[in-house]
């Protein structure tokens, strides 16, 4: 993982010097692993996040307690019940991402600091990987920000400080799709155990997905493949799409 680590020359909003690059997606980036349910996305989350040398947010932990209600009785969510989701895990990857490039021009050194909660761990890159499902294309714009959630719909928000979202752009958002067939899914998600998703539900997942592959920012990785080959196509996508994307 950490040779991958040392080859990789991402615009994580700062260089490797620690100076800012604002007009280049300065922003920092988010890295949203998505696919259906069983295809891993935590596991490769988790070994990407450590990879990149960026924290990691589990998107499933951010559901409101209406939608695991939902899904854990095996009713597949609405469009109506994923909104608020998808704008929530947006807001709080712009307020990673900022709190981490906050901290590093506050203290002057790259992004090798303190995490926003104290906790010690050193990320080496403003930016955050989250896994979500993100089926749909619509889905995927909510969490690109476009459009940006109206403040007025979520008064509950905490709102930047002008002097911050005026300088720093939103985060640059990439997307790692874990590809694979049926078959595979139906036997790993009957091997899950105390998870709310219910493998009758893949069907309707299948279903509503709209392959991301023709849009802007997309790698997609192979389900068959191990979590180390899966990180290395990831990060190797990574690096292809920031030379053509800036």
């Amino acid at each position: 993982m950490s040779g991958g680590d040392r080859n990789l020359n991402l615009d994580l909003g700062l260089g490797r010097d620690g100076e800012g690059r604002e007009e280049e997606g300065g922003g920092g980036v988010c890295v949203v692993v998505m696919g259906v349910s069983g295809t891993g996305k935590t596991t490769l989350g988790i070994a990407l996040s450590e990879g990149l040398g960026v924290p990691y947010i589990e998107g499933d932990e951010l559901h409101p307690k209406e939608n695991v209600a939902k899904m854990s009785s095996g009713v597949p969510l609405t469009d109506e019940d994923r909104r608020p989701w998808l704008e929530v895990i947006r807001e709080r990857a712009e307020r990673t991402c900022l709190d981490l490039k906050r901290k590093s021009l506050r203290e002057g050194n790259g992004c090798s600091f303190q995490d926003a909660e104290g906790g010690g761990h050193g990320y080496r890159r403003c930016g955050v990987v989250i896994t979500c499902s993100a089926l749909k294309k619509s889905y995927r714009d909510i969490l690109r920000g476009e459009p940006p959630c109206q403040d007025n719909q979520h008064p509950e928000k905490e709102q930047n400080p002008p002097s911050l979202t005026t300088t720093i752009p939103p985060p640059r958002t990439y997307f790692i799709w874990i590809n694979g067939s049926k078959e595979v899914l139906q036997d790993r998600i009957g091997k899950r155990q105390n998870h709310f998703f219910k493998a009758s539900m893949l069907d309707s997942q299948l279903t509503v997905l709209e392959s991301p592959e023709d849009e802007e920012g997309v790698v997609v990785v192979p389900l068959e493949a191990d979590t180390q080959e899966q990180v290395r196509i990831a990060i190797e996508g990574l690096q292809n799409l920031n030379t053509m994307m800036l």
